[in-house]
């Protein structure tokens, strides 16, 4: 084993077997020294060294650190088998300081780009471990340190090494002065370079903005460009329409102008045609004239003459006439006792002549008034005078048991729906039966649309509960003014009188029976409204009142209060409109024609003809009835009579099944309208 010079130690080289630099890392030098205390001492290497590191004595550390950096060499000389002259070992410092001091510069270029590490070498000695470890080198390593520390020049060894490891500190000072001025001159190109970036990144956006700005001008350009092409556009298409208007209007002129002349040409020859037969007309007239002239002169001589004659003899007459008159009256006013009697006689007779005729007209005032039907009354079952309705009465009865046996129900010509007819019915047997227990009656109020049968309702109530019938319009009350509480006294004093009972329906009640509150409601009204409260205060065993009315709503609270029975009237269903349907058809079709002629009607009437219905079948009726949804029974009814109608303007007079269905239809879409057109009204 050769002598371990310093310059061998202070120069060693580092080459691979690849030719590349080797550098020898912490993790190498730590399984060094664990296999170099395991060779050589008895217990870890690091029990020994540490105390050394740890200690105060700079002379003992660096004599470690020479320790350690010649077992580094000797074990990097084992593992390369190569001697190294490319440059010293570097060798991980004591201390964190150290550590940094001695780290080489490096840029963030250099880390990015740092070679990838060599492969291993192939292990050809058997000798060797699995990771390339030869322990040959370690024990020449070994004994180099035992000759080392028997030798005499161990002590200028280690002075050798301390040299050498300050000249490495200063070179590593200088190196780390270097490399933080290559920092700092790095950190300043960085510093360049972004501001460099900042600058062009700037300017970037500037242009960026600056070409923004002209797409955002040229923009603004086309759409101003384009309104204006726009704007143009509709001028001429004004400009057009004007003229399309102008010359229409032009045109219109010049065919009122021509039209103007026309009738001014038309005009003036009516004109010419009118003078002309206005000239031929004097003519004649006057040729007339003349010769009526000359006939009248021959009648007038004759009529003079005639005249004259006659005159003489009126004359004559008068005369003698007056000289009998004359010689009357100087004899009465010559006598006193005549002229007494003449005066008295003229005085008395005019004095019976007006005490007769105003005494029969106070007597009349008062049997019309005692005995005779109100003026209120429109219609009543009583009639005008207690002696006049007995006929009528009698002979209503009979009309009214054989409506109910053709109807089947006993409810006349009433078609309602059957809750209501059914309701109806139980309050006409409770409304007889209460008459005859002398009980007090129930008041009524009967509300829905127009035309679903309340006053048909009412006069069947009356009649099938056996009392008399009198019917009333609440607007006959406003025009009586003041007299409209007289008048509603004497109602209530004639009803009284039936010794039957009295049905008193008041159609339309809400016109003068609405709220007291109401502004427009004169005093006239309101007096009227507290006199029918007043009569019908208490329960009465005389009158049942039924009021009518499209507006329950509108009545005053008491009004509402009076009432004990309240019926609502909707319009009718399918199956009610089916019935009214045939009802009228049977009414207005089947059952019009010719009646029993008189002798006149034989004479001079000419012979009616009766209606033939073809194809009007049952089904035909339900479709009808389906077809008039929203129709009240007044409406149906019109519609039988507008078919009854157009049946009478055909030639044939046959109603058949398409002439029904124009007539539905038709009476349908007059429906609709109607009901559109109030509708808008009531917006």
């Amino acid at each position: 084993m050769g002598r371990v010079t310093r310059s061998s130690i202070q120069k060693p080289t580092r080459r691979n077997l690849n030719g590349s630099g080797y550098r020898l890392t912490a993790e190498t030098l730590r399984k060094t020294l664990r296999t170099f205390s395991k060779i050589v001492f008895s217990k870890p290497i690091s029990s020994y060294i540490t105390p050394v590191l740890k200690s105060r004595n700079s002379m003992a550390q660096k004599c470690a650190i020479g320790l350690i950096t010649a077992v580094a060499a000797s074990v990097s000389l084992s593992q390369s088998k190569v001697a190294a002259a490319d440059g010293p070992f570097t060798f991980p410092p004591a201390n964190p300081q150290q550590q940094a001091a001695s780290s080489p510069p490096s840029t963030a270029g250099e880390e990015s780009s740092a070679p990838p590490p060599p492969p291993r070498a192939r292990n050809d000695n058997p000798r060797t471990s699995s990771g390339g470890f030869d322990p040959e080198a370690l024990e020449r390593g070994a004994k180099a340190l035992k000759e080392i520390n028997n030798s005499s020049y161990a002590k200028n060894v280690f002075e050798s090494i301390k040299q050498q490891e300050e000249t490495k500190q200063t070179e590593f000072a200088a190196k780390a002065q270097e490399y933080k001025a290559m920092q700092a001159q790095a950190e300043t190109e960085r510093q360049k370079v972004i501001y460099d970036e900042h600058k062009k990144l700037a300017q970037h956006q500037a242009q960026t903005k600056s070409q923004m700005a002209r797409v955002v001008v040229f923009i603004s350009f086309l759409q101003a460009e384009n309104e204006y092409h726009r704007t143009r556009n509709q001028e001429l298409v004004k400009m057009q329409e004007d003229s399309a208007i102008r010359q229409e209007q032009a045109r219109r002129a010049t065919e009122e102008q021509i039209q103007a002349q026309r009738r001014q040409t038309e005009r003036e020859k009516a004109e010419i045609e009118r003078e002309t037969i206005k000239v031929k007309a004097i003519a004649e007239a006057e040729g007339r004239a003349h010769e009526a002239r000359l006939a009248e002169d021959v009648n007038r001589r004759m009529l003079v003459d005639r005249a004259n004659a006659e005159r003489e003899k009126w004359v004559a007459a008068i005369n003698t006439t007056f000289d009998h008159i004359g010689g009357g009256l100087r004899a009465i006013l010559t006598d006193q006792n005549k002229l007494i009697v003449a005066v008295g006689g003229a005085t008395a007779l005019a004095a019976g002549i007006y005490t007769t005729r105003e005494g029969a007209k106070v007597i009349w005032s008062y049997v019309d008034r005692i005995l005779g039907q109100p003026s209120l009354i429109r219609e009543s079952s009583r009639g005008k005078y207690p002696w006049s309705g007995s006929v009528s009465r009698v002979m209503s009865t009979l009309r009214g048991k054989g409506s109910a046996a053709s109807n089947g129900k006993g409810f006349g010509d009433v078609i309602l729906h059957p809750s209501l007819q059914k309701r109806i019915e139980h309050l006409a047997n409770a409304t007889a039966n209460t008459k005859s227990h002398q009980a007090p009656f129930r008041n009524m109020l009967f509300y829905g649309p127009p035309g679903t049968g309340k006053t048909m309702a009412a006069r069947e109530l009356a009649r099938k509960s056996g009392l008399d019938y009198a019917l009333m319009t609440g607007g006959d009350v406003a025009p009586l003014g003041s007299q409209a509480v007289t008048k509603i006294h004497q109602l209530f004093d004639w009803g009284k009188k039936s010794k039957r009972g009295l049905l008193l329906f008041i159609d339309e009640a809400d016109a003068f029976l609405c709220e007291r509150n109401k502004t427009y409601m004169s005093e006239a009204q309101r007096s009227a409204l507290n006199a029918l409260l007043f009569r019908t205060g208490d329960q009465s065993k005389d009158i049942v009142l039924a009021l009518a009315t499209n507006r329950p709503g509108d009545l005053d609270s008491a009004v509402a209060d009076r009432v004990d029975e309240v019926l609502e009237f909707p319009l009718p269903g399918e199956e009610e409109r089916f019935k009214l349907l045939s009802l009228y058809l049977e009414k207005y079709i089947a059952q019009a024609g010719p009646r029993k002629p008189g002798l006149f009607d034989r004479l001079f009437k000419k012979e009616q003809q009766k209606i033939e219905i073809k194809g009007v079948t049952e089904e035909l009726l339900k479709e009808a009835a389906a077809k008039t949804e929203g129709f009240s029974g007044r409406e149906i009814a019109k519609l039988m009579a507008s078919v009854q109608a157009a049946v009478y303007g055909s030639e044939d007079c046959v109603l058949d099944s398409v002439l029904f269905r124009e007539v539905v239809d038709y009476k349908v879409a007059e429906h609709q309208q109607r009901r559109k057109l109030a509708g808008t009204d009531s917006k």
